[in-house]
């Protein structure tokens, strides 16, 4: 009998019943809940379900093929059979946020395809930032730049009640793309700043005069702050 595996993206594999263990072990590793033992023996009751059940069977001959995500469902109900209640709910968790990611990974292609075929007066995230011409081929790259940030931020460095709690707008998350590398439109008390005028190391600025001068000063002053790293 030959096992194969179909994965997510139409790939066909030899069935390798080493993933279904570390699987487990990877769930239980946050629940502590099973032995070495206990874990080799559902994945020995998983992969003996996979190989004689019905529901698997191929009518034209003793090979079988399984979808990852019917392995899966395999995984989790064996492993509630056997009671293992809590390592179930881990791994039930650990799908869901792959599934999660996978998504995410979907998203930020329509993202790059927008970016590189459509115009910025058709698609609203080319124009969300008025410092960048997305229509421009820097612009273009530089959007593409931060929409990758932002996923890896999403996925690898935020928490996951964090990233929720900004992806259905409870919270938003500011210039979240910049957030790793630099201080970024961080707050300044202009008034504090610019009353009586300042030093600056290299020279004195008078107090501003009149409302344009304040307005220039006042963009200096944020966007070199905001270029400073933070340095720990």
């Amino acid at each position: 009998m030959t096992l194969t595996v179909t994965k997510r993206a139409g790939e066909i594999v030899e069935f390798d019943s080493a993933r279904i263990f570390n699987a487990i072990m990877g769930a239980n590793s946050e629940t502590k809940e099973m032995t070495d033992e206990d874990v080799q023996n559902v994945t020995d009751k998983v992969v003996s379900f996979l190989k004689t059940s019905p529901l698997f069977r191929n009518k034209i001959s003793e090979d079988r093929n399984f979808q990852v995500e019917k392995i899966q469902d395999v995984v989790e109900m064996v492993l509630m059979e056997n009671k293992f209640y809590e390592t179930a709910k881990s791994y039930i968790e650990y799908r869901q946020k792959h599934s999660q990611r996978r998504s995410a990974q979907k998203d930020l292609i329509h993202t790059y395809k927008d970016m590189l075929f459509a115009d910025s007066t058709d698609v609203d995230l080319k124009r969300d930032n008025a410092n960048i011409n997305t229509d421009a081929p820097m612009g273009i790259m530089l959007k593409l730049g931060t929409e990758s940030s932002k996923y890896f931020i999403n996925n690898f460095v935020l928490k996951e009640e964090y990233e929720e709690a900004d992806r259905t707008d409870h919270i938003h998350i500011h210039d979240k793309d910049f957030s790793l590398i630099t201080l970024n439109c961080c707050q300044i008390d202009l008034l504090k700043l610019l009353h009586g005028g300042f030093s600056t190391g290299h020279g004195f600025l008078r107090e501003p005069n009149s409302i344009r001068a304040y307005a220039s000063l006042a963009c200096i002053a944020i966007q070199s702050n905001q270029n400073d790293m933070l340095q720990i």
